[in-house]
């Protein structure tokens, strides 16, 4: 039997949910496997699939493997703080910083942060896209997703890459994971720089066969290879890319 068993649309995956439904939202939990395992955890700030440790096997694994102790890691799109907390435990001595727009995700990662005593994560209340400035965001009902939009309920501050390195508010990174719901584009066009300076690996989740391609075509123009993590589908890949030099 794999993890594969267990997921939401197995029948055995709906039923072994079934008890799930009645845990409080505010218990705290270890997580039970994986790279995060023993870390606290705060039922209700995500799917169960975190705290279960079944939540992206493949980019958990692969994040483990290559972040190095003493690193620079960003994590952008930080959600409620599973990959931030993962690469606190990684680092070491180095440094995470975690770029969350909203507020509502922002309170649970400051939370997990604090549950796990990761004083080397400093948060970014921000969105990293193509310009320095606002946008509109939309979260997502549950918290799992949210997005930058013409139209969205909520306004954010937004920033690049390149312009809080080039006005030294953050140090250059080592490793870059990105999830941002459909803004990749944006944020990879915005760290131009970044990229042909400095680097980066970059774990990256893309949202929609279209801008898939766009970040193909930008990451060729950095000079970047990359591959896909995982089976993915088509309409969301994870990709992990690195300089071809």
């Amino acid at each position: 039997m794999s993890i594969a068993d267990f997921t939401a649309g197995t029948w055995l995956g709906r039923l072994s949910r079934y008890p799930l439904r009645v845990l409080p939202p505010t218990l705290t939990v270890p997580i039970l496997r994986g790279p995060l395992r023993g870390n606290k955890w705060v039922v209700g700030s995500q799917r169960h699939a975190f705290w279960l440790g079944i939540y992206e096997p493949h980019m958990q694994s692969l994040i483990a493997r290559e972040v190095k102790a003493g690193s620079v890691f960003y994590d952008i799109g930080a959600n409620v703080g599973f990959y931030s907390l993962l690469a606190a435990k990684l680092v070491g001595d180095g440094k995470v910083l975690a770029f969350e727009p909203w507020s509502a995700n922002l309170a649970h990662l400051r939370r997990h942060l604090s549950l796990n005593r990761a004083r080397n994560v400093e948060v970014m209340e921000l969105a990293v896209s193509d310009e320095v400035g606002s946008a509109f965001f939309q979260p997502e009902a549950t918290g799992a997703m949210g997005r930058l939009l013409e139209q969205g309920s909520v306004r954010v501050t937004t920033t690049t890459l390149d312009a809080m390195l080039h006005d030294n508010s953050a140090p250059p990174p080592h490793y870059i994971k990105m999830d941002i719901e459909g803004a990749e584009a944006k944020a990879l066009l915005g760290g131009q720089a970044c990229f042909r300076t400095h680097k980066p690996v970059l774990f990256l989740a893309t949202h929609g066969r279209d801008i898939r391609e766009q970040c193909f075509e930008i990451l060729r123009s950095f000079n970047y290879e990359w591959q896909t993590v995982g089976t993915g589908s088509q309409e969301r890949a994870e990709i992990f890319a690195q300089p071809r030099d």
